[in-house]
């Protein structure tokens, strides 16, 4: 069962996510089902999706996550010849 809309998709999940989550889970979970597995697994995989972008909150709702920082120093004098 593909979701053609977000509307479409649980309102348990649509309550916890933000717009741009709903998207990736809509698309996650279609890409899934197109792929054969079956509806948990599809949602088990929209989920998995979600965490890789997205942390959820005390609140159970889910914000993007935090980007990590580097402190990327240059090594030596690369290309130096």
């Amino acid at each position: 069962m593909a979701y053609e809309t977000v509307e479409q998709i649980p309102n348990d999940v649509r309550e916890k996510l933000p717009e741009g989550a709903q998207n990736i889970f809509r698309a996650a979970f279609n890409s899934a089902s197109e792929d054969g597995l079956n509806e948990q697994e599809a949602t088990q995989v929209a989920w998995n999706s979600i965490r890789v972008s997205y942390v959820q909150g005390e609140d159970g709702k889910w914000q993007p996550r935090p980007e990590e920082k580097t402190d990327h120093k240059p090594i030596g004098n690369m290309g130096a010849a």
